[in-house]
């Protein structure tokens, strides 16, 4: 029984429940024979999908078998591999954009954001000269394949579960290096306020932003919500803010009054 559960587990693919996310959160509800046809998977897949995503806190079900997303809770973390999947055509049209921004010589710090991993993949095939400095292990990685670029890693403590640094000796050696440019994602923007799930993110963010002469900001329009558990920064702290064409228009209008810049990017449609 324990073997079939966990191969049940493993076939469930990341990206078909952040497809359910994704659904579940345009329309409010949704009901398995909905999830079946928009998304794809026979009825019990679908159905071992919802229960493991009710079980990990992203949805709730309904007496009439549909689901709701539950309001966020302020420490509440989406796994890496799911949120890697989640608003993807949105985070990798917001890294192409973003990697058009860098210029051949300049040093770049990158934190971990799944976003800034697209912009990372994005930059790695303009093949420009770059000193890469960042906490991502995942990062790191393809960077070493980059032979223009020289990739330096901050220290620290490897969170469970992730590719992410965060404590020291990674804090302090960024207070002490100076960067062209920082791109950096975010949890939540409320207001003027940027926040994360967690302290020791936030703590990371915090310095890196301090390190460099200029920070831009990649966050889809879903990250345009209620605070997380703590603030690492603010807009008026940022230079330029890219997002989608999701963003509301109400929250695109108030951007500029905290300082940067916005651009939106298009995104592409859905292959089919």
């Amino acid at each position: 029984m324990d073997t079939q559960a966990t191969k049940r587990v493993e076939i469930i693919p990341a990206k078909r429940r952040a497809m359910i996310l994704e659904y579940v959160r345009r329309n409010g509800t949704a009901s398995i024979q909905e999830l079946t046809e928009n998304i794809g998977g026979s009825p019990s897949t679908i159905r071992r999908d919802l229960e493991q995503l009710t079980e990990g806190g992203y949805l709730e079900r309904t007496h009439g078998g549909a689901l709701l997303v539950p309001p966020l809770r302020a420490t509440f973390e989406r796994e890496t591999s799911l949120n890697a999947h989640f608003q993807h055509r949105q985070k990798s049209a917001i890294g192409d954009l973003a990697a058009q921004r860098l210029r051949g010589g300049e040093s770049v710090i990158f934190d971990s954001s799944s976003t800034v991993v697209e912009a990372v993949k994005a930059a790695a095939l303009r093949q420009i000269n770059l000193t890469v400095v960042t906490n991502s292990i995942e990062i790191a990685r393809i960077g070493a394949n980059v032979p223009q670029w020289r990739v330096i890693v901050a220290g620290g403590t490897v969170r469970p579960a992730s590719h992410l640094l965060v404590g020291e000796p990674g804090e302090s050696f960024f207070e002490n290096i100076h960067a062209d440019v920082c791109f950096i994602g975010t949890y939540a923007v409320t207001g003027s306020r940027l926040t994360d799930a967690t302290m020791e993110v936030a703590a990371i963010k915090r310095v890196m932003i301090r390190s460099a002469r200029r920070t831009i900001l990649l966050a889809d329009s879903s990250k345009f919500q209620a605070p997380a558990f703590a603030t690492f920064g603010d807009l008026s702290q940022i230079a330029e803010v890219i997002s989608d064409e999701g963003i509301d228009p109400a929250v695109a209008a108030s951007i500029a009054s905290f300082g940067p810049n916005l651009t939106v990017v298009p995104v592409p449609a859905q292959e089919e």
